[in-house]
């Protein structure tokens, strides 16, 4: 198993470089924790600062080695060319493999605030897999479907393949990212017993398709304490604070050791990645944590 970091992109500070500065100490922390991948997410039109993941990005690989990074694209409200020209830029910029992450997203104000019908969230995004892919490749591409173009080229492209990773939790998404992904992210919200279920339906939907393995990742928010007490301490509070509305049993804070026990458990059920996110909001503690993630990802391997 491998275990990654998605880093928080939202912050409520006064001095926007204030969150800015918070993301970049918690990328050296993944760094110094050899981490084995290296995210941030996407969101829009936000009434709390949200760091954009293109420039965000660009800046996190100055403190980043040469393992696999990336970001969570909304592919529906990206337009095709330009986010494959994003991501050759991103993928020169890296030592690593860039790893695609994207979803179709929620119905919800980003897609009126950006203009776009959330009626067309399937169609638009399966059209930009296949353009992504092609232009990727080399080919120059016209279109005419919900996105309309000609000719479209990109340069410079990622000089290895880029994996495609699609985030999914309902049974049809489920089959859309077995369909057409490299990969599947399931929730961080999913009950071990939910995280068991969903698997098997990836499992079973890739098998459907004709398709072999597909590599199946969780995201997890994790708290790594110092010790056993240090982590209910501080992460007890948010979690009855109702943390996201996420069960608690899905949250999963505790020594290195406990943290690495839930870890081996998804790997039981076929998770190959777990792409940790931070739970407690302290800033201090949550660079603490990244930096023991990595006695979590060395207890992990050796098991």
């Amino acid at each position: 198993m491998r275990v990654g970091i998605s880093i928080t992109s939202a912050y409520d500070v006064g001095d926007p470089r204030e969150g800015a500065r918070r993301m970049i100490a918690r990328a050296r922390a993944a760094e110094t924790a050899r981490l084995d991948s290296l995210f941030v997410g996407d969101h829009h039109a936000t009434p709390r600062p949200y760091y954009q993941n293109t420039p965000m990005l660009g800046r996190l690989l100055a403190e980043w080695g040469d393992r696999p990074f990336g970001a969570l694209y909304l592919l529906p409200l990206w337009h095709p060319v330009l986010l494959a020209e994003q991501v050759g830029t991103l993928a020169s910029l890296g030592r690593g493999r860039f790893i695609l992450q994207c979803a179709i997203g929620p119905a919800d104000s980003q897609f009126s605030a950006m203009g776009v019908d959330p009626r067309e969230r399937p169609s638009r995004f399966e059209e930009s897999v296949s353009i992504l892919r092609r232009l990727w490749a080399g080919e120059v591409v016209s279109h005419d479907g919900r996105w309309t173009f000609e000719r479209a080229r990109v340069s410079p492209r990622p000089a290895e393949p880029v994996e495609v990773w699609i985030g999914a939790t309902a049974p049809p998404a489920i089959d859309r990212a077995a369909r057409l992904g490299d990969g599947w992210i399931a929730l961080p919200s999913l009950t071990p017993d939910q995280a068991r279920s969903q698997i098997e339906l990836y499992r079973e939907r890739r098998a459907a398709h004709g398709l072999a393995g597909g590599l199946a990742t969780l995201r997890r928010d994790v708290y790594v304490g110092a010790s056993a007490e240090e982590a209910r301490a501080t992460a007890e509070p948010v979690v009855r604070a109702g943390y996201r509305g996420f069960p608690p049993e899905a949250l999963v804070y505790g020594s290195a050791e406990q943290v690495a026990e839930s870890f081996a458990a998804l790997g039981a059920m076929g998770y190959g990645d777990v792409i940790a996110r931070n739970l407690v909001p302290d800033p201090e503690k949550a660079v603490a944590s990244t930096e023991r993630l990595g006695k979590v990802r060395e207890l992990v391997r050796t098991a």
